[in-house]
Formats: C-alpha cells, structure tokens, sequence
C-alpha cells in the first residue's frame, strides 16, 4: 500500500516491520506497567482512597500517553512538512470534526440495537405498571423524571470511575494504541489490514493485568480468573480491530475515541433477554423483540461499515494527501 512522500511505505526512513512491531510492544508493555510504578518503583505509601489511587493512575496513563506520542515523533520518518502538522500524523484534527463525532457513533449504535430494545420495552413496561396502579402523567411526575435525569448525570460527572471509563481510559488508550501503532505499522510495511489486525493484539496484551488483579482480588480460582479476562480479552481484539479500522478510514482520531467512549458506557449489546419480573410468555416476547432487534441491528451495522466510514465524509481530498492512515489509497 501506498503511503504520502512523508509518511512512506514500507520500511522508509529507516523503520522496519521489527523495528515497528517493537515499538508497539513497547509501548503496550510500558503502558501498564507505568501503572504500578508509584508504589513497586517510587516507593510510595498506598494511596489512602480509592479517588487517590485512581487519581494516581490518571497521571501514569497521561505519562505514558505522552511518552508514546513524543517516541514515535523520532521513530516516524516525519519530514519538515509533516512537523508543521504534527497532531494531523496523530489523526488529531478540528476539521470535520462533526462528521467524526456522528457518523461513527451512528455506526456503532447499530451493534446496540437489541440493548435499546430491551430498554424501550423495559420502559413501557414500567410505564404500564405505574399506570394501572392509578398513577397518572402529570408535570409533577414529569418534573420528577427530569430531576432524576439530572441526578443521574451529575453522579455520572462526579465519579471517579466514570471519568476513568469514558475520559481518561478511552482517550490515552486510543492516543497509544491507535493514534501511535496504526502509523507505526504502516510506514514499517505492514499492509491496511494486517496493521488493523495487529493493533488489537498489542490493545490485549494491555490487559492481561487484569488476570493478576481478577485472580487476586476477586478470590477467583485460575480457571475462573482464566476465562473472565479471556472472555474480556476476545472483547479488547474485536473492538481493537474495529477502532483501528475506524482510525485507518477516516484518518480522525476522533472517530474511534467517540466509539470507544459509548462502548465502555454500554457495555456488552444485549443479545437476547431473561426476565424472572414477568409470565413465561412475557419473558419470550422480550427475549424474542431482542434478538430480531439485535440481528437486524447487526445487519444494518456490516451494510452501512463501508459508506459511514468513507473516506471523503472525513477528509477534504483523498488524492495526493498527507496521509499517515490508508485512507488516501484504501483498497
């Protein structure tokens, strides 16, 4: 595949697949390992609350973030041209930002289908039950719903985990795992999609700590332990691929980073439901609504991947581009 006069094909500037491949690695290693340093390095005392020791490893992930950007600036082969836009290697760019922000979000809302489903029929069901309990719609209740709205999303502001798992963790890792090795991978001579493939493979390995801290802190027996990370771990791949592919079509690192954010605030999609608060028959109709909501989602998500990531909905050209992500000549 072809890459712009800057950015270069395979094995330009000096990089090499191994060369490329090590860094990733690197990178992915020294990633989680950061996050124990204060204390197994630095010596620190244990932090002395949950917000402390989150608030510690914001700060590593943001180090290490930084580490990784500054690395692959000397790696890269980036001429001057390239240095005066620099965040444009990264896929960090202002323009069409909206179409990175909806476009993608759309796409990945499809893959979620059966979880809306399951909450709209959640929801018409409560409402059912409130009002044949002599409940009525009123401003009263109206208000009462918005207020709890509003609770929910100040108590979603002012968690430490939230900030962890829509800012803090989706944005460091996508500024590492795609924003560095996607480049990396392609100017070493990987081709479009080994490099999305790969990528994901070094996303895992950033969680296999979690096997040591499942196993650990969870009283999980290994095999247990075993199969709850290998469960999370297939997850990481097939979402790693498909924030690579994402970043590689439309050059906009913004693209992923919003996928990855309603992901991690969705959780796995819901593909059938059972329900113990219903008859057998009631139970049935839910899980049934869910998996055609589900399947048709998933229809709707592989025939619309293509055109909602074409590249000309994210890039004023695609010809002659500076471009560090395939999508100038994506084939």
């Amino acid at each position: 595949m072809e890459q712009h006069e800057g950015g270069g094909g395979g094995g330009e500037g000096g990089l090499t697949k191994s060369a490329a491949v090590a860094a990733c690695t690197a990178m992915a290693v020294f990633y989680v390992a950061i996050l124990y340093s204060p204390t197994l390095v630095l010596r620190l005392p244990p932090p002395i609350s949950f917000k402390s020791y989150m608030i510690r490893r914001f700060v590593c992930a943001a180090i290490s973030s930084v580490v990784s950007l500054v690395v692959c600036f000397f790696i890269l082969p980036i001429t001057r041209r390239d240095a005066s836009n620099l965040f444009g290697v990264y896929g960090i760019r202002l323009d069409h930002t909206w179409q990175a922000l909806v476009f993608p979000l759309s796409l990945t809302s499809l893959m979620y289908s059966g979880s809306f489903a399951l909450k709209f029929l959640s929801m018409i069901q409560a409402s059912n039950e409130y009002l044949n309990s002599g409940g009525t719609v009123s401003v009263v209740c109206m208000k009462t719903i918005l207020w709890k709205i509003v609770d929910w999303v100040v108590s979603l502001t002012s968690s430490i985990s939230s900030w962890r798992n829509y800012f803090v963790a989706p944005l460091t890792e996508e500024l590492v795992f795609r924003a560095c090795m996607i480049p990396l991978l392609l100017c070493g001579g990987f081709s479009t999609y080994t490099a999305i493939f790969l990528c994901p493979i070094f996303f895992s390995l950033a969680h296999l700590n979690h096997l040591l801290e499942v196993y650990a802190q969870q009283n999980f027996s290994l095999v247990k332990a075993c199969l709850v990370v290998g469960l999370q771990l297939g997850y990481t791949v097939i979402f790693g691929a498909y924030a690579s592919f994402l970043l590689v079509r439309t050059g906009h690192l913004t693209a992923p980073l919003v996928a990855h954010i309603f992901c991690n605030f969705m959780g796995l999609p819901v593909i059938f439901s059972r329900r113990s608060d219903c008859s057998f028959l009631c139970s049935l109709w839910f899980s049934g609504i869910v998996i055609v909501a589900f399947v048709l989602g998933m229809l709707s998500f592989v025939w619309m991947l293509f055109p909602l990531t074409a590249p000309q909905l994210y890039n004023t050209t695609t010809e002659k581009c500076s471009c560090w992500h395939g999508y100038c000549n994506w084939s």
